[in-house]
């Protein structure tokens, strides 16, 4: 029972987002694929009212978080918010992800996903390359002011070490929390999606099919995909996840590996600038603790290039006057705290 009360609000909020989406959309071929699958969100809320024991659906009254939602697609379009709509269970995002001129839409069952596999990489590499400049410039910054207040080496060293640790539990901290969430509400929402398949595999396959239409196929081919597609049952949960939810249930993100890959990336960069103080003091260890952080700086930011596609020279050297800056400003800071406090 509280199944299908969960179902039928699921069902009832998503047909009230389609129609504010389609409204957004007006003009568009997307218009009327999320008016469509209003309709159908409409007919699976009064399957979940039946099931439920009621005579008829009830109208539905729009929770603040809905409002709430329904003004930023207005304000900012379904694009924009694919996100916060596929934490509320709204399908069909996939269009906006795969419906450019030029891209082909699946045409067999074999297909179906098939772009999404494999493209983890790249987003990890990005995640340690920011968290390597998260750590240089964060450190190197702390310690820059502490050795302008004091040319104590052990108080720089002391300053550095907690910067790194506080700096990488902080990281790995924050990171964990962020993707366990994520993987929650990934995993609500493709439990819902596993209980609406068995509840109305019909349903879902007309919602798919709507989909496959709208990205280009015909309707006969894509009623046809959609059919041989939610045959498979583990197929199907699979496929909706992707095309209705826009998921990839292959990479849902590891909350532990996330963290340790923030702790360890947020520590090497963190660790560049304190090096030389392990080994030197004075003057020394300062001089090429700045020059250690600007060649780092400078690699960092020609990495960044990679993601940008834009020159590495530039990017190095753009990274480079922007952690300059920040070292530059808190060890004027720092020095003039060390005169005032001395």
């Amino acid at each position: 029972m509280a199944q299908s009360g969960e179902g039928w609000l699921d069902e009832t909020r998503s047909a009230y987002l389609y129609r504010v989406i389609a409204e957004v959309e007006r003009g568009s071929p997307r218009s009327e694929l999320f008016r469509k699958l209003a309709n159908e969100a409409e007919g699976q809320a009064a399957i979940w009212a039946k099931n439920a024991g009621l005579a008829s659906v009830p109208a539905f009254v729009p929770d603040l978080r809905t409002r709430i939602v329904a003004g930023l697609v207005r304000r900012y379009g379904p694009r924009s918010m694919r996100g916060i709509l596929a934490a509320i269970k709204v399908r069909g995002l996939s269009v906006y992800s795969h419906a450019a001129p030029g891209h082909p839409a699946p045409t067999s069952a074999d297909e179906v996903g098939k772009r999404h596999r494999g493209i983890a990489g790249g987003g990890n590499l990005r995640a340690a390359v920011f968290g390597i400049n998260d750590g240089l410039v964060s450190n190197a910054s702390l310690i820059l002011g502490v050795a302008g207040a004091s040319a104590n080496n052990s108080t720089i060293l002391l300053s550095g070490i907690a910067g790194l640790l506080a700096g990488a539990f902080s990281m790995a901290a924050g990171e964990y929390v962020s993707v366990r969430s994520q993987r929650e509400m990934y995993e609500h929402q493709i439990g819902l999606e596993r209980a609406e398949l068995a509840e109305y595999p019909e349903e879902e396959a007309e919602e798919l099919a709507l989909i496959y239409a709208a990205r280009g196929l015909s309707v006969g081919d894509a009623h046809g995909l959609a059919q041989r597609t939610i045959a498979n049952p583990e197929l199907a949960l699979d496929t909706l996840a992707r095309e209705e939810l826009g998921l990839n249930p292959q990479e849902l993100g590891s909350p532990w590996g996330a963290a340790l890959s923030s702790f360890f990336s947020f520590g090497v960069g963190a660790l560049v600038p304190l090096a030389p103080f392990l080994f030197a003091r004075g003057e020394g260890a300062l001089v090429a603790a700045v020059a250690l952080t600007a060649v780092a700086l400078f690699g960092v930011g020609s990495m960044i290039s990679l993601f940008t596609g834009r020159s590495a020279v530039r990017d190095g050297l753009r990274m480079l006057a922007i952690g300059g800056g920040a070292g530059a400003v808190t060890y004027l800071v720092g020095a003039l705290l060390g005169v005032s406090l001395a």
